[in-house]
């Protein structure tokens, strides 16, 4: 009987260490998503979207226009700072499309592939996007001026490690399905800063800008059957109070409405609730199993106790001192809780594996974790075996002999 609750407390211990250690794995993959720089300045930002239903929006010049009334009305609100509208908002979604760079040898269909996104002027000022080379667009970038892209770093240090991208020009998504025939060969005309579109844990990958006036009709009337259009707002102050005002000016200018109103914040926040979910749930675990285990070690040392109260009374009757009474409860319940540390550690080594895609800035097998972990359960459990250790010292030999 008394092998079969060892061995259970070493199982208790051993699962409580695993949850434990994944727990904080978790927590740390949560402070680090929490200190990553998405690329763009989420603060005070609005945005909405709009579904642009009737023939007027299935060519270019039409959702051009809508949007060139609908950014100035927005523009004359006070408290408004910079407006544009985008085909996808950071960390919302997109697209992805290959490119060809012209006059470069060709191995295959494309050079390469990224991300794809419409826009209007106004939209790196609205995010806060850096500009790093050339410029970006303006409200003179329209369907009559030649056909132009602005790029991000990661596209441009991969494509062209030793070159100058703004002396190239590239066709994007010429081939992969009919709307894109007419796609004009664009210049790259900037390079923007690199932003986390695909998610906070992931790297920036290539990324292709587009000016909204600037995309062929078959590829406009697509992109609107398929995808809402979002208008993004940038403040002076919280957006939120601003929202009514904004909606009327919209209302006015598209006699549409819009829906899906959220604040770049929320975006960000909604982005990583996955991480923070599982984050929470193992540490709801982890501390239940902790808790637990230290009522298990408990109960177990005081129940051994118990059961050797007449042996305890010899031993003290005998001379033995009360420290060395102390020692040998103690010793002994150590013992099967570091034997459930060795086993929780080799399990959790091997188990947390599986949950590397969850990990962000921190290692499955990071060494604070299987370190600070194991220590706190071991301080957990020596408490929970001194106070029956303690118990044990202090039993009366003449009460213990008569003990039943």
């Amino acid at each position: 009987q008394n092998k079969a609750r060892s061995l259970l407390m070493i199982g208790e211990v051993a699962l409580a260490l695993i949850l434990l250690i994944g727990s904080a794995l978790l927590i740390r993959t949560s402070l680090a998503l929490a200190t990553v720089d998405p690329g763009f300045d989420a603060t005070n930002v609005l945005t909405m979207r709009m579904s642009l239903t009737g023939p007027r929006f299935l060519t270019s010049a039409g959702v051009e226009s809508l949007v060139r009334d609908g950014v100035e009305r927005l523009r004359s609100v006070s408290g408004v700072t910079a407006a544009s509208a985008t085909c996808c908002v950071p960390l919302a979604g997109g697209y992805g499309l290959p490119f060809v760079i012209v006059g470069r040898p060709l191995d295959g269909p494309s050079h390469g592939g990224g991300g794809w996104t419409t826009t209007s002027a106004g939209f790196f000022e609205v995010f806060r996007i850096p500009l790093r080379r050339g410029r970006t667009f303006t409200d003179r970038d329209d369907a009559q001026a030649p056909a132009v892209v602005v790029i991000n770093d990661t596209m441009a240090r991969q494509f062209w490690p030793d070159g100058d991208p703004l002396a190239d020009r590239i066709v994007i998504g010429r081939g992969v399905m009919k709307e894109f025939d007419t796609e004009p060969e664009r210049q790259i005309i900037g390079v923007v800063a690199d932003i986390r579109d695909a998610g906070l844990q992931n790297d920036p990958r290539p990324r292709m800008y587009v000016p909204q006036a600037q995309v062929p009709d078959a590829v406009n009337a697509l992109n609107v059957e398929i995808t809402p259009m979002s208008w993004i707002v940038r403040t002076e102050t919280d957006p939120r109070v601003l929202s009514e005002a904004i909606q009327e000016q919209l209302r006015q200018a598209s006699g549409l409405p819009v829906s899906d109103i959220r604040t770049m914040d929320q975006i960000v926040s909604r982005s990583t609730s996955r991480q923070r979910f599982n984050m929470w749930l193992m540490s709801i675990f982890g501390a239940s199993a902790l808790l637990l285990a230290a009522i298990g070690i408990y109960g177990l040392m005081a129940y051994s106790v118990e059961q050797r109260t007449q042996e305890i009374g010899i031993r003290l009757a005998m001379g033995a001192e009360a420290r060395h009474v102390r020692r040998m409860v103690v010793f002994q319940g150590m013992r099967l809780v570091l034997a459930g540390i060795v086993i929780g550690i080799a399990s959790a080594a091997g188990l947390t594996r599986f949950i590397a895609s969850l990990l962000f800035g921190v290692e499955a097998s990071d060494p604070t974790a299987f370190i600070a972990v194991p220590a706190i359960l071991m301080t957990v459990a020596l408490v929970a075996v001194l106070v029956p250790a303690h118990r044990a010292s202090r039993i009366d030999p003449i009460d213990a002999l008569r003990y039943e």
